[in-house]
Parts: C-alpha cells; sequence; structure tokens
C-alpha cells in the first residue's frame, strides 16, 4: 500500500486527544469509521502499523489477526513529528517539499518537516 502522509497525521491528532494516562484508542471496524471516515478501515491499520514501526506510539497493542489496534498515547517522536506539521500551511509545505524532492518516506517527511522548522526559527531570530 503506497504511503498516505495525511492519514498519518491524521491518526496522529486522534491519538493525541487522549485525555489522559486512564485512557486509549481502539482502532477496529466499528471505530474506525467514527475515528477517521475519510478512510479505509485498510489504509487506517496500514499507516497504524506504519506509526508503530516508526516509534510514534508510546504504546500500542494489536490482536493476531491485525484487525484491532489499542493505543494509549503517543511517544516523545511522535508528539515531535506532530508538532512540526500541526499547521496546515506548514505540513502542506512539508509534503511538497517531499514531492519535489521526489521523497515520500514517513523517515524523509520527518527530516524535511524538522529541518524546515529548523529553517523558521532561524529565521525567526535572525540567525544564520
Amino acid at each position: 500500500m503506497k504511503l498516505n502522509p495525511d492519514c498519518i497525521r491524521d491518526i496522529l491528532l486522534v491519538v493525541e486527544e487522549i485525555p489522559d494516562i486512564n485512557h486509549h484508542w481502539r482502532f477496529d471496524k466499528e471505530t474506525v469509521p467514527e475515528l477517521l471516515p475519510n478512510y479505509s478501515f485498510d489504509e487506517v491499520m496500514y499507516h497504524i502499523r506504519q506509526c508503530q514501526l516508526n516509534e510514534f506510539f508510546f504504546q500500542a497493542s494489536c490482536n493476531i489477526t491485525g484487525t484491532c489496534y489499542t493505543i494509549s498515547d503517543l511517544s516523545p517522536k511522535g508528539h515531535e513529528f506532530l508538532a512540526n506539521i500541526r499547521n496546515d500551511s506548514f505540513y502542506n509545505k512539508v509534503k511538497d517539499i517531499g514531492t519535489e524532492l521526489g521523497v515520500q518516506s514517513l523517515k524523509d517527511l520527518t527530516q524535511i518537516a524538522l529541518s524546515a522548522a529548523s529553517l523558521v526559527i532561524k529565521s525567526h531570530f535572525n540567525l544564520p
């Protein structure tokens, strides 16, 4: 399946809404249409797995058939990536740069977002 950065971002935004350490999100055939209505169940499951493999979740578990994920929190890496792509216009620029460079992996998009955020910060403080 082709990586969809929008789906990754939307999953992270949903997980971030977990109110406290006593709660979690359950992603299954019943909840995915409610939580992420713009994506198919299979697409969400694939992208949750990609987030998990990229260590964006602090705690995530999957049932043996891969049809249900329970996610308790974002990891520091997940929070950092989300912080760098939260703003819609900034996120769209990150995606455009990835397209322009011909790179669309999650690792590449993470690096672009981090580098672009660093440039914005340097520019704000007039640093070289």
